[in-house]
C-alpha cells in the first residue's frame, strides 16, 4: 500500500516538480522553435546548435556548483533565486533582436535552471523518508521526463499560432505558482555554518566546457587548424582536466570523486551519457528535419512526439515498481537496446515522406524503451548513495545527463555531414543508435541488481555494500 503524504509533503513535491518541469522543459522546448528563429534570425546551423548549448553548457556547468549553494545557503533561498533568474531571462529570450542576445540569454537561462533541478530534490529527501521518499522520486522522475518529452509539442503549437518568442514565455505562469507555493511552506532552510563553496572548480569547468564544447561548434567553419578553434579548444581541455584534478584535493568539492567508486553509481553514470547523449541528439534532429526537410509545420513536427509522451505516462510508474521488484539491470538493459531499434527504424524515412509509416513506427518503440529505462535508471543511481548524499548524486547524475547532451549537439555538423538533409537525417539516426547500444551493454555488463530484501524495502544501501 502506498504510503500516504502529508499536506506539506504534497507541497513539496508540487514545488519540486515545478521547479524542475520548467528547467527541464525549456531544454526541449526550443527544438521545434529552430527553425522558425533561424528565418527570423539567422545564422543557420550554428546558430541553431548554440541556442541549444548555450543553455546545456551553464546548466551542465553550474549544476554541481548548485548543490553545495543549496547546502550552503539553503533550499528555498536557492530554488527562489533560480526561479527569479529564470523567468527574468525567459523575458530577455522572448524580446531578444539578433542571434548574439538570444544565445547570452539562453546561457542565463541555463544558469539559472542550474539551480532548480538538485535544490528540488535535495527538498525531497530531506522531506520524505524511505518508502515515501521513493515513491516522491518516481513521481519528480516521471513527470519532468515527461517535460522534456511534451515541449516540442508545446512549442509547435506556439509557433504555429502564436510565435517562436512566446514558446519562451510559456515558463513564466509556472515560476509564478512556484514562488506563491513556496510561501505555503512551513519547511524552513537549515543552513551549514561550516558549509563552503568550491568557487574556483566552479570556474575550471565551467571555462572547461565552454571552450571546448566552442571548439566543437566552430570547427566545421573554421578548421580545427584555425587558432580560434585550437586556443579555446586545448585551453578548455586543460581547464576540465584541471578541474578533476582540483576535486580531489578540494576541501568541499562539487564533483565528490569517492561517489564514483561505488559500482552501481559509476555504472548508471556511464549509460547515463551514452542514453541522454543519444536522446539529445534524436530530439533535436527529428525536430528540425520534420519541418525543414519533410515539409511539416512546427505544431505537427512537435506531435510527432507525442504517442512516445503518451506511452511514457502510461508504463513510467508501472515499469518503477517492477523496477524495484526485479532490480533495476534488466530494465536498463532492455530499454536503450528497444530505442536502439526505434532508431533504427527512422531509416524507412525517404523522400516521399510519411509520418504514419515511416516515423510513427520509430517513434512508439523508442517511446516503449524510453519508458522501459528512465525510473529504473533514477532508482539505481540514487539508491546506490546513502540518503543524505542523494541530492549531489542527483546532481552530478544530471550534469551528466546534460554535459552528454551538448557534446553531441555540438558534433552535429560533423554527425550529420554538414547538412541536416535525408542522408544527415539517416546518420544522426544510425549514430543515435549506435549510443543507445552502448549504453544498454554498460548497464548489462556493470549495473548490479540489489538484494531482495533492499529491493523489498526500498532502502538504498551504502556504499561498501554497493562496492561488493
Amino acid at each position: 500500500m502506498a504510503p500516504t503524504m502529508t499536506t506539506q509533503q504534497r507541497l513539496v513535491l508540487a514545488v519540486a516538480v515545478l521547479a524542475s518541469f520548467v528547467a527541464f522543459l525549456d531544454g526541449t522546448v526550443v527544438t521545434v522553435a529552430l527553425p522558425a528563429i533561424d528565418r527570423e534570425l539567422g545564422g543557420g546551423l550554428t546558430t541553431q546548435q548554440w541556442v541549444v548549448d548555450a543553455y546545456l553548457i551553464t546548466l551542465g556547468a553550474l549544476i554541481l556548483l548548485a548543490g553545495s549553494v543549496s547546502d550552503a545557503f539553503g533550499r528555498i533561498l536557492v530554488l527562489r533565486i533560480g526561479l527569479i533568474g529564470f523567468g527574468v531571462a525567459s523575458v530577455a529570450i522572448a524580446l531578444a533582436p539578433d542571434p548574439v542576445v538570444l544565445i547570452v540569454a539562453r546561457a542565463i537561462q541555463g544558469a539559472a535552471g542550474a539551480f532548480l533541478v538538485p535544490s528540488s530534490l535535495a527538498l525531497i529527501t530531506s522531506t520524505f523518508r524511505d518508502a515515501a521518499q521513493g515513491r516522491a522520486i518516481g513521481i519528480w522522475t516521471a513527470l519532468t521526463t515527461c517535460a522534456m518529452l511534451a515541449g516540442p509539442v508545446i512549442g509547435g503549437l506556439f509557433v504555429d499560432l502564436l510565435s517562436w518568442r512566446l514558446v519562451f514565455l510559456i515558463n513564466v505562469l509556472p515560476i509564478a505558482v512556484t514562488l506563491w507555493l513556496l510561501t505555503r511552506l512551513t519547511h524552513r532552510d537549515v543552513r551549514r555554518p561550516d558549509a563552503s563553496i568550491d568557487w574556483l572548480g566552479a570556474a575550471l569547468c565551467t571555462l572547461g566546457l565552454g571552450g571546448f564544447v566552442f571548439a566543437l561548434i566552430e570547427q566545421p567553419n573554421l578548421g580545427w587548424g584555425s587558432p580560434i578553434i585550437l586556443i579555446p579548444g586545448i585551453a578548455g581541455l586543460a581547464m576540465f582536466v584541471a578541474f578533476l584534478f582540483r576535486q580531489r584535493t578540494a576541501t568541499t568539492p562539487i564533483l565528490p570523486l569517492g561517489l564514483f567508486r561505488v559500482r552501481n553509481f559509476w555504472t548508471g553514470n556511464v549509460a547515463t551519457a551514452f542514453v541522454y547523449g543519444a536522446l539529445s541528439l534524436n530530439g533535436f534532429v527529428v525536430g528540425v528535419y520534420l519541418q525543414q526537410g519533410a515539409g511539416l509545420s512546427a505544431t505537427l513536427a512537435g506531435l510527432a512526439s507525442l504517442p512516445g509522451t503518451v506511452l511514457l505516462i502510461l508504463l513510467s510508474s508501472r515499469v518503477g515498481a517492477l523496477s524495484g521488484r526485479f532490480g533495476p539491470r534488466l530494465f536498463m538493459t532492455a530499454g536503450p537496446l528497444v530505442m536502439a531499434a526505434g532508431a533504427l527504424l527512422l531509416l524507412t524515412v525517404r523522400d516521399d515522406f510519411s509520418y504514419w509509416t515511416q516515423v510513427l513506427p520509430g517513434i512508439l518503440v523508442f517511446g516503449l524503451g524510453i519508458s522501459l529505462t528512465v525510473a529504473p535508471l533514477t532508482s539505481a543511481i540514487l539508491g546506490a548513495i546513502d540518503t543524505e548524499r542523494s541530492g549531489i548524486a542527483s546532481a552530478v547524475n544530471n550534469a551528466v545527463s546534460r554535459v552528454a547532451g551538448l557534446i553531441v549537439i555540438a558534433l552535429l555538423a560533423t554527425i550529420v555531414g554538414g547538412s541536416l538533409d535525408l542522408d544527415g537525417f539517416h546518420r544522426a539516426a544510425i549514430v543515435t543508435a549506435a549510443l543507445m547500444a552502448v549504453g544498454g551493454l554498460v548497464s548489462f555488463a556493470g549495473i548490479r541488481n540489489p538484494p531482495r530484501a533492499a529491493m523489498t524495502t526500498a532502502e538504498p544501501r551504502s556504499a561498501s555494500e554497493n562496492d561488493r
